[in-house]
């Protein structure tokens, strides 16, 4: 009997790289981990860079894995990451030095320089991109005048890089290509003449496709046969909407990881002024839909307090679920808690700045953080409401946060709506999805959507009746982050 296709989703998050196996049976998909691995950026004297050869040897040893010496068939391969960081590649293919990780703090003042060539309304009027330091836009403007950028012809953001290397074309997929802010968020086609008018190279932006391109085939030399390599929703993001299992447009989507992506899938970019204000963000998603979103600082906080304390995450739940409910708030999007040194003693710090006692004990002080973030939450979902003009009464939340319950149960009783916490994986779930579109076994995003709600039911969440507490604690953090509550749409 022949066995069952294997569709390989390689998936470096910002803490661990994966590669996972999906096999269709015709009425579910299952996900198997054939390999997890740290993905930690590297230190060196020019500044941080991304371990990509490292990785992308890990990844190699996965698809092994997921081919299984050959035992299994081996149908597909799509790769997906997180966005904004990039290779730079001379006319022969080369990569030019390791990809600066976007961590690295060289693009501190870059922001500015980047606007005052060309304003800040006129770059979001195009591109429809969250202004962040971290933006390919303001990397590149921390590139000018380097050797690699002289050397340079073309751009390969990384998931494109890889795909690349494992025998696909080289080109931008539109997800990704989206989050540069160079790209033009109506025609979803590169915005030359922006990019003309900030000095940057036109000829490094190639042809861009859409999820679920097939795009190549695998090099011979890699021993895993010729499966297809399918351009996926390669922001990770992407593919984790595209497995949300989505059924009315009152809902929200969550991806819930290191970083925390909250937003609305729409027909059409926003690009008013309240978006610019309100700093959403209109990324491309599969079909062409826009993903009006906002970055919020996510359970990479966490993440540091069990590097720091070397406990591990789910005692570290445990320990915020039996801690004093009343708890500080933070603005958990400061600028501080990006790459913080000493996460305690900085929440500590702010607290006291705010006039807030500090949390007491290592419980508590997770407990702030997940309370802080259940508050940003409401806050942006608010935003997205006045300038959609929806009404969001749902969440889904997909990804690596629906395990965290608390967070979960505290993101109902704040923000006043239902979650529905599932599928856990779904970046891999959404990579793999779209690779079966790409081989024609699905057809529209709705089919890839119930196909991700039959393979993994979500859990819900309803929010506590009594609403006077999530008012209170919401009114505080609007005061210690100086927030302002958005207008009615």
């Amino acid at each position: 009997m022949a066995s069952t296709p294997v569709y390989a989703a390689i998936d470096f998050g910002a803490s661990s790289g994966r590669v996972l196996a999906g096999r269709y049976d015709g009425e579910r998909v299952t996900l198997t981990e054939a390999a997890r691995f740290p993905n930690r950026p590297v230190d060196l004297p020019d500044g941080r860079h991304w371990d990509l050869l490292g990785l992308y040897a890990q990844a190699l040893e996965g698809l092994h894995a997921a081919d299984g010496g050959g035992l299994h068939q081996l149908a597909g391969v799509g790769v997906d990451t997180w966005a904004v960081d990039y290779g730079l590649l001379d006319r022969q293919g080369r990569l030019l030095g390791l990809p600066y990780h976007y961590r690295d703090g060289r693009t501190d003042g870059m922001v500015e320089r980047s606007f005052a060539r060309v304003s800040r309304e006129e770059q979001y009027a195009t591109a429809g991109i969250q202004t962040m330091p971290i933006n390919t836009v303001f990397q590149l403007e921390a590139e000018r005048g380097s050797a690699a950028m002289e050397a340079a012809d073309r751009i390969a953001l990384i998931p494109d890089l890889l795909a690349h290397w494992l025998g696909g074309e080289l080109v931008n997929e539109a997800t990704n290509a989206s989050s540069t802010g160079l790209l033009d968020a109506r025609t979803g086609t590169w915005a030359h003449e922006l990019i003309g008018r900030l000095g940057l190279p036109g000829v490094l932006f190639g042809p861009t496709v859409e999820a679920g391109t097939t795009i190549g085939r695998l090099r011979p030399g890699l021993g895993l046969g010729d499966a297809a390599v399918h351009a996926v929703g390669s922001h990770d993001t992407a593919s984790a909407f595209a497995a949300a299992p989505v059924t009315s447009p009152d809902a929200a989507i969550l991806s819930s990881g290191t970083w925390s992506l909250l937003g609305l899938e729409l027909d059409a970019p926003v690009l008013s002024d309240a978006a610019r204000e309100a700093n959403l963000t209109n990324e491309r998603g599969v079909d062409g839909t826009i993903r009006l979103l906002k970055n919020v600082m996510g359970l990479w906080l966490e993440q540091e307090l069990s590097r720091t304390w070397n406990i591990h995450a789910a005692e570290l739940q445990r320990l915020a679920g039996e801690a004093d409910p009343d708890v500080p708030v933070l603005d958990i999007d400061h600028a501080d808690f990006l790459a913080p040194t000493d996460l305690p003693a900085l929440i500590a710090e702010h607290c006291r700045r705010t006039d807030q006692t500090p949390p007491a004990t290592k419980g508590e002080t997770v407990r702030t953080i997940f309370v802080s973030l259940a508050c940003r939450y409401r806050w942006v979902l608010e935003q997205l409401e006045a300038v959609s003009g929806r009404t969001i009464r749902t969440i889904h939340v997909v990804g690596g946060g629906v395990r965290n319950e608390l967070l979960c149960r505290l993101t109902a009783d704040v923000t006043g709506r239902t979650v529905l916490a599932g599928p856990v994986e779904g970046t891999g779930m959404g990579n793999v999805l779209v690779q079966l579109r790409a081989a024609g076994e699905l057809g529209s995003l709705q089919e890839l959507r119930q196909l991700a709600a039959a393979s993994a039911r979500p859990r819900a969440y309803e929010p506590a009746p009594d609403r006077a507490a999530a008012e209170d604690l919401y009114r505080r953090f609007l005061t210690v982050s100086g927030l302002t509550a958005a207008a009615a749409a």
